[in-house]
């Protein structure tokens, strides 16, 4: 069954409720969250989508997310996502948010970040490998590693952020 989200307009405000299927065939704006994990040590985790995936099979990817269900938040929408293919709970803060038009069609793409201490259960279903890189294997696998299309803008502007520090960063805009 197809999910429900809201159709947002360009400055992210709710037009809406449509399907998600739907705001992708007809390019609607709607909302995804992904989290950006990293270690006690400030390793970042990377894992490749599993095979069968409808969107990017076997792609590497920095984040971990979905779309934001109806009414849902970023930071729900993060937490909800963290459990479904990781198995694990944390807490997450929103760290920045854009118009992504990378991937199968243009969406606001809140960017989240999460601290875990381990990733008890990934769910096999989407996540076929993962591992904790340093920033600079991370910069050396996007460019030799294929990664979903948002994986390089997502990571440059959460490094320029500062995201690591304290506190949340602007919007970035589009």
């Amino acid at each position: 069954m197809d999910e429900l989200v809201e159709r947002v307009d360009a400055q992210d405000r709710v037009l809406g409720v449509v399907s998600r299927w739907r705001a992708v065939r007809e390019g609607w704006l709607h909302r995804v969250a992904s989290v950006v994990c990293r270690d006690g040590g400030g390793r970042f985790l990377v894992h490749r989508r599993a095979e069968h995936l409808s969107r990017f099979p076997g792609h590497y990817e920095l984040g971990v997310g979905g779309a934001a269900g109806v009414g849902e938040s970023y930071e729900e929408a993060a937490v909800r996502e963290l459990g479904e293919e990781l198995g694990t709970a944390a807490t997450v803060c929103l760290r920045f948010r854009f118009l992504n038009r990378s991937g199968l069609s243009p969406h606001w793409l809140g960017v989240c970040d999460a601290v875990l201490a381990e990733i008890p259960a990934p769910d096999p279903d989407e996540v076929a490998w993962h591992g904790w890189l340093t920033e600079s294997e991370v910069q050396r696998a996007l460019r030799e590693w294929t990664f979903t299309p948002d994986s390089q803008e997502v990571f440059g502007r959460y490094l320029a952020c500062g995201a690591s520090g304290p506190g949340r960063a602007p919007d970035l805009g589009g």
